[in-house]
């Protein structure tokens, strides 16, 4: 199952090098022995090849949360979810943030957030709505890669309709269409990379990542 793919590739990227073969056996008996994972199974060639900060940028529905912690398990870095740093931060919800301050203070917010998590060694997870602040994406990119997490609007609209309530930084009279078509430039314009975020399951996707920054560096 998809929890065990994920306790296999915590495995190989944090098992002492003396277990290293044992971990690799077992993952190339469970058949998920990729070419990415060949590239990054080396500890040391991992910390000095993949930067040490990467944030993912996308459309609500895309599976930063989901890709984003995969990913900080395989690289061993912290993970940062910033719709959970601004609900901690209100001590609500962001849709209650939305119902009692509006769209647009809860961008603020996100922005505020934003500018002030600390950025070393994480992977960060951002709300959809952060790449309106200029300010936000220069902080990002001056980090490290901005990942685009890609995905159409068939495959985006009907899991954002099966969570109505996860608090989108978006005018209430706007269709989900119109924020894709008005964000997606935004997303292609502040990314130092874009990976195709519906080309399999999500620890593929994270496996993605990792190739493509390697590939990069």
């Amino acid at each position: 199952g998809s929890a065990a793919v994920i306790r296999k590739l915590a495995t190989l990227t944090s098992a002492p090098l003396a277990r290293k073969s044992k971990s690799l056996a077992a993952a190339r008996s469970a058949g998920i022995m990729t070419a990415a994972h060949r590239e990054i199974q080396d500890p040391v060639k991992k910390a000095v090849d993949i930067p040490h900060t990467i944030s993912l940028i996308g459309m609500p529905g895309a599976g930063k949360s989901t890709v984003g912690v995969i990913l900080a398990k395989l690289l061993g870095r912290q993970f940062r979810d910033t719709d959970l740093d601004i609900q901690l931060r209100e001590q609500a919800t962001l849709q209650e943030i939305l119902n009692q301050s509006g769209y647009l203070r809860l961008r603020k917010i996100e922005e505020d957030v934003l500018l002030q998590l600390a950025l070393e060694d994480a992977i960060i997870s951002t709300g959809g709505s952060a790449v309106y602040s200029g300010a936000v994406m220069e902080r990002l990119r001056a980090a490290g890669p901005v990942v685009y997490l890609q995905a159409d609007l068939p495959t985006l609209a009907p899991r954002v309709a099966a969570t109505p309530e996860r608090g989108m930084a978006n005018d209430s009279e706007q269709s989900f269409a119109e924020v894709y078509a008005e964000r997606t430039p935004l997303y292609a314009h502040h990314a130092t990379h874009t990976v195709d975020a519906t080309a399999g399951s999500a620890d593929r996707v994270a496996l993605s990542i990792a190739e493509l920054l390697r590939a990069s560096t």
